[in-house]
């Protein structure tokens, strides 16, 4: 349970990072943030339900494509569920701004690996 807590929080300072860069990501207030990144993070858990052999198949037989699609669809899911966040140029802002999110998440998770706060995997 402190692993989905800490990756809520990670997510939405991603969110708020993402929504300063001209991206068409906009997020009203860190509170909002916090609700997308539940809803992201609920929806991405999701996918961690399927075996391991099948995400991974499905991602190399796709060259990534599947994975990166379904980001997108998850993006915009949270967009279109949270008052507040919002995808200015539409499927553009969602396709932009699921590849932001996962490279600043990335970086983010990484920073606090380094530092001892989340355990490597």
């Amino acid at each position: 349970m402190t692993g989905f807590l800490i990756s809520i929080v990670v997510i939405a300072i991603s969110l708020l990072i993402i929504s300063k860069l001209p991206l068409g990501v906009e997020v009203d207030n860190p509170w909002i943030a916090l609700v997308a990144g539940a809803i992201i993070g609920a929806f991405n858990g999701f996918w961690s339900l399927f075996p391991g052999w099948f995400r991974t198949t499905s991602a190399v037989v796709s060259l990534g494509l599947i994975p990166l699609i379904g980001s997108i669809i998850v993006f915009g899911l949270a967009a279109w569920l949270v008052q507040g966040f919002r995808l200015r140029w539409g499927i553009g802002s969602a396709i932009i701004g699921a590849i932001a999110l996962s490279i600043v998440n990335s970086i983010l998770l990484y920073m606090l690996r380094l530092i001892g706060l989340v355990p490597a995997y």
